[in-house]
């Protein structure tokens, strides 16, 4: 790619790519996300997973996608645009999850997952099932996940507010590293383990009922900065610094509800300073060569296109397809 004059490299930018669910709403999921990417300077790529109906008070219903649609999103992206780092967040299902560990075994990506499992709101949003699916088949891959303190608790099955242990059991279930964030319990600190070292990181906590997102932008941020190219240590800092930034310039009179953070603040206000800038030298390939079967991905010559039901039409599966969320008693962080 060259410049507008056509001579010399361009400037170009990190790709990072989530997967994750969208929320109406905008305060979390996808839309987080890519607020949180470009915050960092890096372009945001998407696979969406599920769509939900969601406002500042919670979680009304969800509208799962087919594992074989979020197959194909990935494909999609990887195998023409690339990527330099990816997370996950919100993935509801055991099939979501297989289909998604499939996709990324032998890409050789940078991965943060956010082991997302129930909104602030109180709404699941990981089924009970798919918790042994996503430690069995994710957790591997991981270059470090990213729970809130509940979150940890739950996977691990212990009950303290110790983020040093909680972290050093995710690590003995299969993650190459773990950071604990610190949203929650009387610590206000990150806790990162590597398997070898821990760092705490201390946090500011605000008094800001806008905190809506903050779980999102933090692990979109530290997907940023590992596909920028920083350690896991300096990408952890990134993380907390820009979530904390966002959590205090909050939007806590939007909605009835909890608001949203507000990480584009800056920018907002005529600001235009990302943490990383681009890098310079014409646009890298993929991380990881094509696959075998991307003929069988390619996009089709237009004008043709392939369409897939999602499930929700009368040869779907109405009643499972869509459904209504309980609510329930824990409060981790959002999607």
């Amino acid at each position: 790619m060259s410049t507008a004059n056509g001579t010399g490299p361009a400037t170009i930018t990190t790709r990072v790519l989530t997967i994750a669910s969208s929320d109406s709403g905008g305060g979390a999921g996808i839309q987080a996300d890519l607020k949180a990417f470009a915050r960092c300077g890096a372009h945001g790529m998407s696979a969406i997973v599920a769509l939900t109906a969601q406002n500042t008070l919670g979680v009304t219903s969800i509208a799962e996608q087919s594992a074989e649609f979020v197959r194909d999103q990935i494909r999609a992206v990887l195998d023409d645009i690339g990527a330099d780092a990816a997370k996950t967040g919100m993935l509801f299902s055991s099939a979501i999850i297989e289909a998604v560990a499939d996709e990324l075994t032998g890409r050789g990506l940078p991965l943060v997952v956010d082991p997302v499992m129930v909104a602030s709101s109180g709404s699941r949003l990981l089924l009970p099932d798919a918790v042994a699916t996503l430690i069995g088949r994710l957790f591997p891959l991981a270059t470090v996940v990213t729970p809130n303190l509940p979150e940890a608790q739950a996977l691990t099955g212990l009950d303290t507010e110790e983020r040093a242990v909680l972290a050093e059991r995710l690590v003995a279930m299969g993650a190459s590293a773990a950071l604990v964030t610190g949203g929650h319990g009387a610590t206000p600190a990150d806790h990162l383990f590597d398997g070898e070292e821990h760092l705490a990181i201390p946090v500011a906590r605000h008094d800001i009922a806008a905190t809506h997102g903050a779980g999102c932008t933090h692990s979109a941020a530290l997907a940023a900065g590992l596909a920028a190219g920083l350690s896991l240590t300096d990408a952890a800092r990134q993380a907390a610094a820009v979530a904390g930034d966002a959590v205090a310039h909050g939007l806590a009179g939007l909605g009835a509800g909890d608001g949203p953070v507000h990480v584009l603040h800056s920018i907002a206000r005529g600001g235009t300073t990302p943490l990383h800038p681009p890098r310079t030298g014409g646009l890298r390939p993929p991380v990881s060569p094509p696959r075998e079967d991307a003929a069988k991905t390619a996009a089709p010559p237009a004008p043709w296109l392939r369409l897939r039901r999602c499930g929700c039409g009368p040869q779907g599966l109405p009643k499972p397809h869509r459904l209504r969320l309980r609510h329930v008693a824990a409060a981790p962080d959002e999607f």
